[in-house]
């Protein structure tokens, strides 16, 4: 299976271009860039588009805005390439990356999006279990995290991005693209607001 994987939802996007289990290529930029990346990693690899045969995408939870880019971005290839789509979670990627450790993704508000008890929360930074913590909501709530007993890597530790490559190796379900999901843990403030 040839899969072209990306992820919107921090504040780094990443892009994988995967072929059953062999990473060909990887990029990380910001969400803005997530189709250019892919163009990229597909000219650099000597793919064309027709050789894929499916999409993965991360589902969040993370950055609203973020979560439908990638969302709008998959969902057109799958249109345009007639190639089913899968979804993963963020923060599931993350996990895959630094197996054992906490996901922690910023949701602004003071809050982070993580995992209890194997469920995707919203919770304030002191309610996230100690241990090793990876993410971009990790790193802003360093000193939080760490007051009560995480271990957060340093800043530059890759551990921290969920990489699509991970998203691929975990990619189970494909099917039509409308069918998947962002994983939404509270309402968008453009609605809250309203």
């Amino acid at each position: 299976m040839l899969t072209l994987a990306l992820d919107t939802a921090t504040s780094a996007a990443t892009t994988a271009l995967v072929r059953d289990e062999e990473v060909l290529g990887e990029a990380v930029s910001r969400a803005v860039r997530v189709l250019e990346d892919a163009d990229e990693l597909l000219r650099a690899n000597g793919v064309e588009c027709s050789e894929l045969t499916g999409l993965v995408v991360g589902t969040g939870p993370g950055s609203f805005t973020g979560m439908r880019l990638g969302l709008a971005a998959a969902r057109g290839l799958a249109l345009a390439l007639e190639l089913p789509v899968a979804g993963v979670s963020t923060l599931d990627a993350l996990v895959a990356g630094a197996p054992g450790a906490v996901p922690v993704v910023d949701a602004g508000r003071r809050e982070v999006f993580t995992l209890l008890e194997g469920r995707p929360v919203v919770c304030a930074p002191r309610e996230v279990p100690a241990g090793l913590c990876v993410g971009d909501g990790a790193l802003r709530h360093r000193e939080v995290l760490e007051q009560r007993g995480a271990e957060v890597p340093p800043d530059d530790d890759e551990r921290h991005l969920p990489r699509a490559r991970f998203h691929s190796l975990l990619a189970r379900d494909f099917g039509p693209a409308e069918l998947v999901e962002p994983l939404y843990l509270r309402v968008p403030d453009a609605e809250r607001n309203a």
